[in-house]
């Protein structure tokens, strides 16, 4: 069954023509990765599927059903979605506890107990059950950003979005977070990731997209993608992520 749909979809900020009539499919149980060079239109993209963009044009379909419907309600539509930042966005004045079980309670309708159980649970499986009652300040950013993944998992949405969610972290910090997304990927569900993680692309995609100036210029297997991209600026973009560091930098870094 197809999750996600994207139909001839357009966006302009004033002049600028950022999507420029995306077409493209995300199937249940696929991981598609969304790279490209800096200003592409990645994160706009990802962002329109829960209406923090609006769109100019086009349809963009939600498990069959189009997104701007009169009758979708938005906070409905935001419960079925997860969708984890840049930035973390936990709830600074909550506990660890509190950001995992406010929406369960509030929107689901869970009990208190049962979200707490479901809390604990989340957090066990991203790491950080020890964590549970700090707050998020006392956090390093690694963990924050696996909270706001378990928070988002609350909500047992059929379908997750990351929309960079390594590029506010150190370095030391980045592979913690992508080892939960692999486990999740692993476990079948449907994730749509804005990342310049070239490596954990190839590794966990289905389907790599590869965007440039608003247009969807590949959507092909990791395989075929990384060895044989078939467009130029593909082409171009792999070669400069994989070109060495500048001898003088390497020497700086070794210093």
């Amino acid at each position: 069954m197809t999750m996600l749909a994207f139909e001839n979809v357009h966006k302009h900020y004033g002049q600028h023509h950022v999507l420029k009539g995306i077409d493209a499919v995300i199937e249940r149980g696929e991981v598609v990765v969304v790279c490209g060079p800096s200003g592409s239109g990645k994160s706009t993209l990802i962002r329109t599927v829960t209406r923090l963009e609006a769109i100019g044009q086009g349809r963009i379909l939600f498990e069959g059903r189009d997104i701007h419907a009169h009758d979708i309600k938005l906070n409905q539509l935001r419960a079925r979605i997860g969708f984890v930042f840049q930035s973390f966005n936990l709830f600074q004045n909550l506990s660890v506890r509190q950001n995992l079980i406010l929406g369960p309670t509030k929107v689901l309708g869970m009990s208190r107990d049962e979200a707490v159980a479901q809390a604990e649970t989340l957090l066990a499986k991203v790491g950080l059950a020890h964590k549970i009652d700090a707050m998020p300040a006392n956090l390093s950013g690694g963990q924050q950003q696996r909270v706001a993944i378990a928070r988002a998992l609350a909500m047992k949405p059929p379908l997750m979005l990351f929309d960079e969610p390594t590029s506010a972290l150190d370095p030391e910090m980045v592979q913690e977070v992508l080892q939960v997304m692999r486990s999740l990927a692993g476990e079948g569900l449907t994730m749509m990731i804005v990342t310049h993680e070239m490596g954990f692309a190839r590794e966990v995609s289905s389907r790599v997209w590869f965007m440039d100036q608003g247009q969807l210029l590949e959507d092909a297997p990791p395989a075929r993608f990384f060895s044989h991209p078939e467009h130029e600026r593909a082409q171009r973009f792999l070669h400069d992520v994989h070109r060495p560091l500048p001898r003088e930098l390497v020497s700086q870094g070794a210093a």
